[in-house]
């Protein structure tokens, strides 16, 4: 009997631990539950809603382009699975929230990835004055993309990207098909 409630206090104690361990998320930290790309992540409200966040100010590589993948590895390490702070500026024509990251451990997120080479600045958008200082510090340092002696532009990327190019023309070929009937042969030119 002894050993029962024994066992019994020591998985209530476990449980206690675990339930203290759980603390409930805040109304502007999320949990990060999937990394899209380097400057696009999804998250996890405290609702469970999921919220796609395009962080702002900031343009990384394309999947397809060098450091591409780089920029999205980076950004999984720094913040895949973990909690974190959402600041929201705006939505964006995609109907996804643009806003800035604030990790578990203070840092800003979008900092984060122009400051270690994995973003540029997007001037268009950025209202942030520190990236630029950011971006020029990895520069001079050849920090990740900056080791590329000639990186491209996100933006120019896409944009040669969709460039359509010149239709090629068609040639009509001309076909002769023979119609049976039951009664007779008729031909058609298409």
């Amino acid at each position: 009997m002894r050993l029962k409630s024994n066992l019994f206090y020591r998985v209530v104690v476990v449980l206690l631990l675990l339930i203290a361990g759980c603390r409930p998320l805040s109304e502007d930290e999320y949990k990060v539950v999937k990394i899209k790309d380097g400057d696009t992540i999804e998250l996890l409200s405290p609702q469970m809603q999921t919220v796609t966040v395009r962080l702002a100010g900031i343009d990384c590589p394309e999947k397809a382009q060098a450091f591409g993948t780089a920029a999205r590895q980076y950004t999984a390490m720094l913040c895949f699975g973990k909690n974190v702070r959402l600041r929201v500026e705006d939505t964006d024509r995609y109907g996804r929230t643009v806003g800035t990251i604030i990790l578990d451990d203070g840092r800003n997120l979008n900092h984060e990835l122009v400051r270690n080479g994995y973003a540029w600045e997007y001037k268009t958008y950025s209202k942030d004055p520190e990236l630029a200082q950011l971006e020029q510090t990895a520069r001079q340092n050849r920090l990740g993309l900056w080791q590329d002696p000639n990186p491209v532009e996100p933006w120019n990327y896409r944009r040669k990207k969709t460039k359509k190019k010149p239709r090629k023309k068609r040639r009509h070929n001309t076909e002769v098909v023979y119609l049976t009937c039951y009664t007779s042969t008729a031909y058609a030119i298409c």
